[in-house]
């Protein structure tokens, strides 16, 4: 396994979390013996409760290869009832950061490379659309998508929520090599002819890797 440093450096942190004094009030949040320090750790069966939804859709086209930026569109459904919280990408690896929909959530707005909410109550949604770069060309002719860390987490521990990825790549530039972690309970994967489609419960830190190979 790859060390933390490495995904640090050149992935885009994709991340959720709560105004922490605040949210420490908030009866939403599942009781401390539901939490986890940090180690993922996939959830079969899921969760009787639904958690947080975080939906990914990743275009990748024949420019993407050239440049490394992928399209994202992203959306949440069933976010934690907090005062504040915001949704944050690593400066330098995202652009024309747009929000797209939200109900349910007082107000947001973009501010920098966050998008920040004000009075999220039960059942919010929100939807947004951005660009990533977060496709790398490692050389002789492979390429590596890089997506996360996704987690939910509250002071010092995480707690489960579901992330789903679609990829849709050209099939006559890319031929998938690999998908990392492996598929297991709890970590569902579909694929086909340009297209990939990856479906996680879980609790800790949710990194994931595609590796491509050029045609």
């Amino acid at each position: 396994m790859l060390p933390p440093s490495f995904w640090r450096g050149l992935l885009l942190p994709v991340a959720l979390s709560a105004s922490l004094a605040q949210a420490a009030t908030d009866l939403t949040f599942e009781s401390a013996t539901d939490v986890n320090e940090g180690s993922l750790h996939f959830l079969q069966p899921p969760p009787a409760k639904r958690v947080h939804h975080h939906q990914n859709a990743f275009r990748i086209d024949a420019d993407s290869i050239k440049s490394g930026w992928v399209h994202l569109s992203q959306c949440h459904d069933n976010l934690d009832a907090v005062p504040r919280a915001e949704i944050t990408f690593r400066e330098g690896f995202a652009r024309d950061l747009k929000l797209v929909s939200f109900s349910n959530i007082e107000n947001a707005w973009i501010e920098g490379a966050s998008v920040q909410l004000v009075n999220v109550q039960p059942g919010a949604r929100l939807c947004l659309s951005v660009e990533t770069r977060a496709l790398r060309n490692t050389g002789n002719g492979y390429f590596n998508l890089y997506s996360g860390p996704y987690m939910r987490k509250f002071l010092d521990g995480y707690y489960p929520m579901r992330v789903t990825l679609d990829i849709e790549y050209p099939p006559q530039l890319l031929k998938l090599i690999d998908i990392s972690p492996p598929e297991q309970p709890g970590f569902k994967q579909v694929e086909s002819p340009g297209s990939i489609q990856l479906d996680a419960v879980f609790e800790g830190v949710l990194l994931t890797l595609i590796q491509f190979d050029k045609r």
